[in-house]
């Protein structure tokens, strides 16, 4: 069975990626304890050089990593079963390929060595064949027929998924092969790879491309390396990566409540002391415009300082001809920091006399109050804000990361203040609470202007090649193109329902694509009902992934989870319990066409449980289910009609009796008169 699979699926592939209309021809035989297994396709064959590694070379797989729909991708299937052969028989794969255009065809035999992983050639011959173009595989292997039923299964719904092809099975037992025409000569539609998408990478693919990129910034390497990422999107990204490389920084507001003019004139004052030897001049204007760019901000961090006050000192420079050199600007930033944040702001208290009042405390009582219930005890609250402050202030008296702190680290500042006031003010701030703190506090704390880590530093560095993956996830971008994918559309699933599955009702249906994980995927469903279905017992469901049926661990797939939780006696169908498999002559089929289809297991037989694609299917099943309702209903509908047809073409003619008694007139002529008649 296993075997099988391996070699129809390579055939399929390699034909629609020829733009050539499958024709594949699939025998078994007895011989001895043995037995033969040969597939046969009209593909484009492979070349003398190419032909070992593809057949004798395990995890030879040409599309591996590749960002297109493709039924397989690790290059294991093909060259293990030539192992399992040669393992099981001792006799080598005896294969036959000719090209496009050849004279004649290449005829190896071929083993696999073990211990180097690859081919080792027994014969190697030119030889005549009846294709003009294709490959064929000959093994002997140990095996049983066991799995009759699952192997007629596969070829059956292989047929079916993928109406395109034409394919004859003949095996010992059959008095006739099974043969399953094609239905259309459409080709699947061509798919174009495309790059990652920023959601869908894992950490190790990302050290890997870091690694092979040839771009030098973080901006360069999302643009050049990833889909859908321009460069708005990449300065996104950046942003996002420093808030978690570098933090973020709280401001602080100037003037809090305080006029203008006397700020501004306390900060002038602050860095006229700190500014020497620059001429009175010079240092009025750098001061003066230094404190009114401070004043006109709602609040200023220390890095926005650190670039406030280097912009002033170039214009000023420009326009004086004095040199602000970094010396003097260190010194300014220092002063106008120390105003800034000083507790020097003056007031009164409630016995009329002076007090200090701290700056910062005043905007966190204003953030905190709106973030928390209005039932919080008001001294609580300005207790919170306190404590706040008294972190915030501990956080950097000096160096330049003064105020700042990535999320986490904010998340634990503020439980650790709530904690301390639950002890003190006898408060309960709940998990809410401090979240909405939290949150209230990272948006009005600011991105760091400093640039981040080269690429090279960050492939170095896994933790911080982890933020880089978070800051991508986090950032919003568009869903990934879809050219990758070829789906089978509605029209061609209906047409390959039709072709195996003789019913009386058929409906399809193709949803839009959708993003999981940063991989396209798309859901197609389709409802075959009546006619020659069996009506005893479970409908039969079809399950497939890139046009390759899942022949195996259907109660595991989520697939079959989907179809048992919709209500189906809504839509005609017996469900025993209202719940699980509906009953009745019906035929259910579902592909999922992706980049990457998430299976639960590498043996890849039943999908994994991902909400996105689970909803997607039961809407794909739904649409098809409302066609199959309407049509239920319409059959009901003209059944008692012809019921009431009936009765009345019984009765009509005893009431022409009565009527023709009563009267004693002639017998009406109602012939042709009532219905049915």
């Amino acid at each position: 069975m296993t075997a099988v699979k391996e070699a129809v699926d390579n055939a399929l592939d390699a034909t629609e990626e020829a733009g050539i209309r499958p024709d594949i021809y699939v025998e078994i035989r007895e011989v001895g304890d043995y037995y033969r297994l040969v597939v046969e396709d009209n593909g484009p064959g492979i070349t003398k050089e190419q032909l070992p590694k593809v057949f004798g070379k395990l995890l030879y797989g040409s599309r591996f990593h590749k960002r297109e729909q493709s039924r397989g991708q690790q290059g294991i299937g093909i060259s293990a079963a030539v192992l399992y052969s040669q393992l099981t028989s001792g006799k080598p794969a005896k294969i036959t390929s000719r090209t496009e255009g050849s004279a004649e065809a290449e005829y190896f035999e071929l083993i696999i060595d073990t211990d180097t992983n690859e081919p080792e050639i027994g014969t190697a011959e030119t030889t005549s064949w009846d294709r003009s173009h294709g490959t064929r595989i000959e093994l002997e292997m140990e095996a049983n027929m066991r799995a009759r039923s699952q192997l007629h299964d596969y070829i059956k719904h292989t047929a079916v998924v993928n109406p395109h092809a034409r394919i004859e099975l003949r095996e010992p037992g059959l008095d006739e092969p099974l043969k399953f025409e094609r239905a259309t000569d459409q080709l699947p539609a061509e798919t174009e790879e495309i790059r990652p998408h920023p959601h869908g990478v894992e950490l190790g693919t990302l050290i890997k491309m870091l690694d092979g990129t040839d771009s030098y910034s973080v901006s360069g390497f999302m643009q050049g390396e990833f889909t859908r990422v321009g460069k708005k999107t990449a300065d996104s990204v950046v942003d996002n990566f420093r808030d978690r490389h570098f933090g973020r920084e709280l401001g602080w507001p100037a003037r809090n409540g305080a006029p203008a003019a006397d700020v501004a004139a306390d900060i002038k004052n602050a860095l006229r002391e700190a500014v020497s030897n620059k001429g009175a001049d010079a240092t009025d204007t750098f001061a003066e415009r230094v404190a009114n760019s401070l004043t006109e901000r709602e609040r200023t961090s220390y890095s926005q300082l650190v670039d406030i006050v280097a912009t002033v000192a170039e214009e000023v420079g420009t326009d004086t001809g004095k040199t602000f050199g970094a010396t003097v600007r260190e010194n300014a930033v220092e002063a106008a920091w120390a105003e800034l944040t000083s507790f020097g702001q003056k007031g009164v208290d409630e016995n009329g006399e002076d007090a200090d009042l701290d700056r910062l405390t005043p905007t966190l009582y204003e953030l905190v109050d709106d973030a928390t219930s209005t039932r919080k005890d008001d001294a609580a609250v300005h207790g919170l804000a306190e404590r706040l402050a008294e972190r915030f202030v501990a956080l950097g008296d000096d160096g330049p990361n003064r105020m700042r702190l990535p999320l986490d680290d904010l998340k634990t500042l503020v439980h650790e203040a709530a904690d301390t006031t639950e002890e003190y003010d006898d408060e309960t701030f709940g998990d809410t609470a401090r979240e909405n703190v939290v949150e209230a506090l990272w948006s009005r704390m600011v991105t760091v202007s400093a640039d981040p880590p080269n690429v090279a530093e960050i492939a170095g560095d896994r933790d911080t090649a982890s933020e880089l993956l978070e800051a991508m996830r986090e950032t919003d971008i568009l869903s990934p193109p879809t050219d990758c994918l070829a789906p089978i559309t509605a029209e061609l699933v209906e047409a390959g329902l039709r072709k195996e599955y003789d019913a009386d009702f058929y409906a399809a249906s193709t949803r839009d694509a959708e993003v999981h994980g940063g991989d396209p995927f798309v859901v197609e469903a389709g409802i075959a009902y009546g006619g020659d279905i069996p009506a005893d017992g479970s409908v039969e469901l079809l399950r497939f992934a890139n046009r390759v049926p899942l022949v195996y661990q259907r109660g595991a797939c989520a697939t079959t989870n989907v179809v048992k939780r919709i209500g189906w006696r809504n839509y005609g169908l017996d469900q025993p319990g209202g719940s699980g498999m509906p009953s009745g002559p019906a035929v259910i089929s579902i592909h999922v066409a992706s980049t990457n289809v998430p299976f639960t297991s590498e043996s890849k037989d039943a999908l994994a449980s991902v909400p996105a694609i689970e909803d997607e299917i039961e809407l794909a099943i739904r649409e098809a289910a409302r066609d199959l309702k309407s049509y239920l209903n319409k059959r009901r509908s003209m059944a008692k009609r012809r019921e009431k047809q009936d009765v009345l073409g019984r009765i009509l003619p005893q009431m022409a009796d009565k009527v023709a008694q009563v009267t004693g007139r002639d017998h009406p002529d109602i012939e042709g008169r009532w219905p049915g008649s």
